[in-house]
């Protein structure tokens, strides 16, 4: 973010600093825990949602803003052009620590820019809470599971959200 006045901690802000998510437009999508389907849409967006350090409530409700309002859905035309807001289309929200996996060395990612899950927890949490405060229909995963999410992407359309 060159030339961004944005300050947190008393230093400029760097793109780790922002909440991820990784949205992806989907005909159908589910996660499931030991076996259990836990979670499951059918055409949608599923959504995964990283935080990192420096994240706060407030930007959680901005992010999720931003996912319910995002236009990548297509309209009539067949153009992206609406939002989930727009179609009431339904979303699975997953947390996702590795949005933040740094490879820019060596040949194992580094977590530090990965918010601890006792952090990361009640940052995704709040962002699912305004989105279902928005009127959506929010599935999720489960936190602190080692969880198999299954999607079928549509287009295939992903795009990377930070705030």
């Amino acid at each position: 973010m060159p030339g961004d006045s944005l300050q947190l901690a008393g230093r400029p802000a760097l793109a780790s600093d922002l909440v991820r998510a990784l949205v992806q437009r989907v005909t159908k999508a589910s996660v499931e825990v030991d076996g259990e389907q836990v979670g499951a849409i059918g055409r949608g967006l599923c959504v995964l949602v990283g935080a990192t350090h420096e994240d706060s409530p407030e930007i959680a409700r901005k992010m999720a803003d931003r996912i319910w309002n995002l236009r990548i859905l297509e309209d009539a035309d067949g153009v992206p052009n609406e939002s989930a807001a727009q179609q009431g289309a339904a979303l699975l929200v997953v947390s996702q620590f590795t949005l933040y996996g740094d490879t820019s060395r060596g040949r194992r990612p580094s977590w530090i820019a990965a918010a601890r899950p006792e952090v990361a927890e009640p940052l995704v949490g709040a962002v699912v809470d305004e989105l279902r405060s928005f009127g959506a229909t929010v599935e999720t995963g489960r936190f602190r599971t080692d969880m198999a999410v299954s999607l079928v992407n549509d287009g295939p359309f992903t795009v990377m959200l930070e705030v």
